[in-house]
């Protein structure tokens, strides 16, 4: 079913907010929770302070594609939260950025492990 990686209800994040670890970069907040599921959902937050509408969307894509690229691990509930800086730099740079908070976290999968169903 199309969409079963997002979180969609206010609820979802406000546990995510209150019960998850987080993770902070330069860049970016990650907030994660394990949420008993055999899928890893994903949520994002991009409040007006990074910019306009046009830049908060173009960091909502670029966010939707570092996490469709990533090998996941199954079962986590995690939201990415922009910070202002994050306008000024490129794909690449966001991507690695994303990637070092997941690895730290503890969420990609290594060799032997399995990927998440549903994240390509």
């Amino acid at each position: 079913m199309r969409g079963e990686q997002y979180l969609s209800a206010p609820a979802h994040f406000s546990a995510v907010y209150r019960g998850g670890a987080s993770w902070r970069s330069e860049l970016v907040i990650m907030r994660t929770l394990s949420n008993g599921l055999d899928r890893t959902r994903y949520g994002f937050s991009v409040s007006r302070r990074v910019g306009k509408a046009v830049e908060r969307n173009r960091v909502k894509r670029r966010f939707r594609e570092i996490m469709r690229q990533a090998p996941l691990k199954a079962g986590w509930d995690i939201v990415l939260i922009a910070r202002p800086p994050i306008k000024e730099v490129d794909y690449f740079t966001l991507n690695q950025n994303v990637i070092r908070l997941l690895k730290k976290a503890g969420l990609l999968v290594r060799e032997h492990e399995e990927v998440s169903p549903g994240i390509d």
